[in-house]
């Protein structure tokens, strides 16, 4: 019975976990939104990013897992995906935040011919 419970706690704490990364990725969704919104160059470069990225990651996660890197357990290969999500998701907040801060936006004023 007990380890029983131990089993519990660790697929909660992986819940929890798991809650907390989605919370992380709404905040880079925001960011992201954000400079899309702006458009211009840098929005376009941040699309073609995001969306390899995303690949990247994929497959990197796949390789892992064709490799056994993720672990013989269900428990331990759920905890090792959400840490490679994690890292992803904290390096594009990081970078996204850093972003964001250093360049206001500005709205570019339309010289008036008169």
């Amino acid at each position: 019975m007990r380890k029983r419970s131990r089993a519990r706690s660790s697929w909660l704490a992986l819940c929890g976990d798991a809650c907390s990364l989605g919370f992380e990725a709404s905040s880079v969704i925001g960011l992201r939104a954000m400079k899309l919104a702006i458009g211009g160059k840098a929005a376009a470069t941040e699309a073609q990013r995001m969306v390899s990225e995303k690949i990247e990651a994929g497959l990197a996660l796949q390789a892992k897992a064709l490799s056994g890197a993720l672990g013989a357990t269900t428990l331990g290969a759920a905890a090792k995906t959400l840490a490679h999500y994690r890292q992803k998701v904290r390096a594009n907040q990081t970078r996204l935040a850093k972003g964001a801060a250093g360049r206001p936006y500005r709205p570019k004023r339309k010289s008036v011919k008169r």
